[in-house]
């Protein structure tokens, strides 16, 4: 098994163990549908449209303002 030849200090250690956090913001984009801003290969939250823009879907259809929303038995 392999030995150390020096001790790691704290300060070496910590840093490196505190990069998960640097994460990058994920990437945005625009919803082809209604052009609400969501992300990549995700349904969109506003509109519920998954997809390009000629070939997408409605995923989950949003109520209108006329229909009231279903009520969990």
């Amino acid at each position: 098994m392999a030995v150390q030849k020096r001790r790691q200090s704290s300060a070496r250690r910590d840093s490196r163990r505190a990069q998960w956090m640097k994460m990058a913001t994920p990437a945005a984009s625009n919803c082809p549908n209604c052009g609400a801003a969501k992300m990549p290969h995700r349904i969109c939250d506003a509109c519920g449209w998954y997809g390009p823009a000629k070939e997408g879907r409605v995923v989950i259809p949003k109520p209108t303002e006329n229909e009231a929303p279903a009520e969990k038995a």
